[in-house]
């Protein structure tokens, strides 16, 4: 358990590296901005030294923004993902505080598809291991609890209002730019985890009885269990289907691994889901 924990810490802070390189090697030079709230705050760290001659930097602002996430967080979401979250904002708002911010290319394309690359990863391997960047991850995961829509809404939302800023204080081109960031950011994030806020898991295995003792006593979540035959083999097993978060997929792959490392497992994307379904 120490061993897995530790893993994920470490992921973490990778990420968090990460993503003060985006931004202080690529975004912040260019006047292209990041997704959520590391782009808000690199955004109102510009125009504060822009239009009010005032320099505070992106690593402080974005840590003061996420001060009320974390506490929302901490009462909506769980505990354990927001404490990951605290650790990924704090390494995040070191890191952009002590790199340097250069500028390794002129060419403000190059710039955003390398910065929007490595934003992607950075976000895409902290919430492979079951953890977040904070900020709008988690503002989006309470209101999408609250009115059950998708989580890609209210993330989408907070973009578009980064993007048209962009667009008005500067350059028009700046907004553009911005919007191939982001667009590059959401691939990347897309092929190594996923943005789908609801996912349909189907585990066939022989040990249905200990995987559903196993999943149950960590995650408050219905299961289905079907009987299956094997074509080839012609063995009897049986399908355990259930309905997932997303942020709850990395708890769910280390569960089966202990209890049943051969299981055949497939998550597809769920668009809706109607009946009960456990939302707190």
């Amino acid at each position: 358990m120490f061993l897995i924990e530790a893993k994920r810490i470490i992921v973490v802070i990778i990420g968090s590296f990460l993503n003060a390189i985006s931004l202080n090697f690529f975004l912040i030079s260019a006047n292209v901005y990041a997704s959520g709230f590391t782009g808000t705050a690199q955004l109102i760290s510009s125009v504060f030294l822009d239009f009010v001659g005032f320099h505070i930097t992106t690593g402080i602002l974005l840590f003061l923004l996420n001060i009320p996430v974390f506490i929302l967080g901490w009462f909506k979401v769980g505990r354990g993902f927001t404490v990951y979250s605290i650790i990924s904002v704090i390494c995040s708002s070191i890191f952009l505080q002590f790199l340097p911010v250069m500028q390794l290319s002129n060419d403000i394309i190059l710039n955003a598809v390398f910065g929007g690359l490595v934003a992607g990863i950075s976000v895409g391997i902290t919430l492979k291991v079951g953890a977040s960047t904070g900020g709008m991850d988690i503002v989006a995961m309470v209101l999408s609890r609250m009115k059950d829509k998708p989580i890609g809404i209210y993330i989408i939302s907070l973009n578009a209002v980064i993007i048209a800023l962009a667009g008005i204080l500067y350059e028009p081109e700046n907004a553009l730019y911005t919007m191939v960031a982001l667009y590059v950011t959401t691939r990347v994030i897309d092929t190594i985890h996923t943005r789908y806020n609801k996912l349909t898991v189907m585990i066939v295995t022989q040990k249905a009885k200990e995987l559903q003792k196993a999943i149950q006593s960590k995650m408050v979540r219905g299961i289905t269990i079907l009987p299956a035959v094997g074509a080839y083999t012609n063995q009897e097993k049986n399908m355990l289907y259930l309905v997932i978060t997303r942020y709850e997929l990395y708890d769910l792959e280390k569960i089966i691994k202990e209890n049943d490392s051969s299981a055949f497992v497939n998550i597809v994307q769920t668009t809706g889901v109607f009946g009960t379904f456990r939302k707190e």
